[in-house]
């Protein structure tokens, strides 16, 4: 959430940022001013009002204790009215404040200096780009072929059990499964991220302090009885663990990571480019989650952007990344670096991860703030990137390490799954 303050102080520039985003932002920009302005006015009258009947209260006490009670009764009446005063401008302050709210969920987070404009995923920037040679053999077949030929996922099993969406992975799948979320863990600790296992549900506090909701996209599952809802990345939870939190300078930044499954409805998602394992409503990732300073968030993020390199170099897959265009980025990034591996059976590139910085975006939502080396409270910048989302990844591996013998499994893996190749 955008902090009325900085949109004051930077009209000019937040305005004109946010219109790389296709959007005019504009009118609710002008409506979240004159809102704040009404809860300045409405807090001014609150707050005379209240001092006056304080000192009238106070007035009225001396004047009963010397025995002056004529005199005091005006002063009771007056003192009444001026107690219904503060309460009106204490209800009308609560509704400015609940406008200002819904006002300002509104408006996405501006994106940084270096997004440009643009509406769709094709105006996105390439700014990396890694071949793999690849020797597929004549009779190549899109994962969705391979996983039943070797009878690695049930999709019909998931359907009847579940719906679609949700697969069962079977024999060598779940092992390659359970071997790249290992795989991935082991490498965000071994660079330093703690690992944490979460909730698979939050409340409706956290969904709103990561910018999940108000559901503008009706993406969330929500269980109504108890009023929680699925996550639909473990970015969500791990995140919340700094909800109403101020730490000090010296402790930042703070890294977790963590794996969970995902859940997200995916609505309005058809046709051949979700088929197989390109979407899911089930999914399992690895996430890793910073939290640091303002001036070295952005350096923090390239930090995570050559991690999650490390892990697509490590797994041979030809990938390149791309930075989002304003159209193209999540509500709550400033800035977004997609990375996507490329499938020759498909003949298209796949995205498998998000990094992204937010700014002080959540942390306004969440209120984690730390404490910095002169005693000042700041907000503070927090960072999130997918490394990695599996459902791709196993696409890809599939489909780019086929050969006429069976799947090839990486050797980075291999520890991991006690294969060195999917047979029939």
């Amino acid at each position: 959430m955008l902090e009325v303050q900085k949109i004051r102080d930077n009209w000019s520039e937040v305005s004109a940022s946010l219109a790389k985003r296709g959007v005019d932002f504009t009118p609710i920009l002008t409506e979240i001013i004159q809102l704040d302005d009404q809860r300045k006015s409405c807090k001014a009258m609150l707050d005379n009002a209240n001092q006056r009947a304080n000192q009238m209260a106070t007035d009225i006490g001396k004047l009963m204790q010397e025995g002056k009670t004529a005199e005091a009764e005006p002063l009771k009446a007056e003192n009444l009215k001026l107690k219904q005063a503060a309460q009106e401008a204490k209800d009308t302050l609560a509704k400015t404040e609940d406008l200002l709210l819904q006002a300002l969920c509104k408006v996405p987070n501006v994106p940084h200096q270096s997004v440009v404009f643009g509406k769709t995923a094709e105006e996105n920037v390439e700014v990396y780009r890694h071949e793999v040679e690849l020797n597929l053999p004549k009779s190549a077949k899109p994962h969705w072929d391979l996983i039943q030929d070797y009878k690695l996922i049930d999709f019909e099993l998931g359907v009847k059990v579940t719906g679609a969406g949700f697969p069962f992975y079977m024999g060598k799948g779940a092992k390659l499964q359970r071997a790249l979320i290992a795989f991935f863990l082991d490498r965000a600790t071994a660079a330093g991220y703690t690992e944490v296992l979460p909730p698979h549900l939050v409340n409706e506090a956290s969904g709103f302090g990561t910018g999940q909701l108000p559901d503008k996209e009706g993406q969330m599952y929500h269980a109504t009885v108890d009023n929680l809802y699925l996550i639909p990345t473990a970015e969500v939870p791990v995140t919340n663990i700094w909800r109403d939190v101020i730490v000090k300078e010296e402790e930042l930044p703070i890294k977790y990571t963590a794996y969970s499954p995902c859940f997200r409805r995916e609505a309005g998602s058809w046709g051949a480019h979700v088929r197989g394992l390109n979407r899911l409503h089930q999914f399992d990732k690895v996430e890793i989650v910073q939290a640091t300073m303002a001036e070295n968030s952005y350096q923090v993020l390239e930090t995570m952007v050559e991690h999650v390199k490390s892990l697509l170099h490590a797994l041979n897959l030809p990938f390149r990344i791309v930075r989002l265009c304003g159209g193209d980025m999540g509500f709550s990034s400033a800035l977004t670096y997609d990375f996507e591996v490329y499938s020759a059976a498909q003949a298209r590139w796949l995205e498998v991860s998000s990094t992204s910085n937010f700014e002080t975006f959540q942390a306004n939502r969440l209120k984690f703030r730390y404490k910095d080396k002169q005693g000042k409270i700041q907000l503070a910048h927090t960072l999130n990137g997918s490394a990695m989302a599996l459902p791709r990844i196993v696409a890809a591996l599939l489909e780019n390490n086929q050969t006429e013998n069976g799947i090839a499994i990486p050797a980075v893996l291999q520890s991991y799954t006690g294969f060195d190749k999917i047979t029939l």
